[in-house]
């Protein structure tokens, strides 16, 4: 792999995002954590009460020879429901909100357009945040590569399975061997 970047997104429950990611050529690494809120190195408990303002989100590492910003961002809608305030699925509150947080202007560029052609696509409007990333914090040890530890848990069954697969068919020829 060459000279990676990174890109940060959040889409309901990281586990969920996470796994999908992970099926993509071109990802070194993906990491759970929390992004977007004004609590300093805030736990899983704090997030999940609502009031650190965080978003669980993933950082992703990427080749970008290898797979471009462009995908991520058509990987990451397709994943969840940009139309959705504070929620995916069952999962609601603020820190499930749709979020892309960019590193970069080219990355909020792309974004921003990337939002605008969707919002055209859907009958209800878009709602996904595009704010600058201003701190990650990387999600406890036992968030990290959820689904992959855990494949047989019921919320992975039933929440991040489908996620997994519609990547697998969507995007078949953009797979990791």
């Amino acid at each position: 792999m060459g000279s990676t970047q990174t890109a940060t997104f959040g889409g309901g429950c990281f586990w969920c995002v996470e796994a999908a990611f992970k099926e993509l050529d071109g990802i070194s690494e993906v990491t759970s954590g929390y992004a977007g809120g004004k609590t300093e190195n805030p736990s899983y408990e704090q997030v999940c009460s609502g009031n650190t303002g965080h978003a669980e989100v993933v950082q992703v590492e990427y080749d970008p020879a290898a797979v471009g910003y462009d995908e991520l961002l058509e990987v990451f809608f397709a994943v969840h429901d940009p139309t959705q305030l504070n929620r995916q699925g069952p999962d609601v509150g603020t820190q499930y909100r749709s979020i892309v947080l960019y590193h970069d202007d080219e990355q909020e560029r792309q974004a921003s357009a990337y939002v605008e052609a969707l919002d055209e696509e859907y009958d209800d409007k878009v709602v996904t945040e595009l704010v600058p990333l201003e701190t990650f914090y990387e999600a406890e040890e036992y968030h990290q590569d959820y689904f992959e530890k855990n494949p047989n848990d019921a919320y992975c069954q039933f929440h991040a399975s489908p996620k997994i697969e519609k990547v697998r068919e969507k995007f078949a020829d953009k797979l990791a061997n």
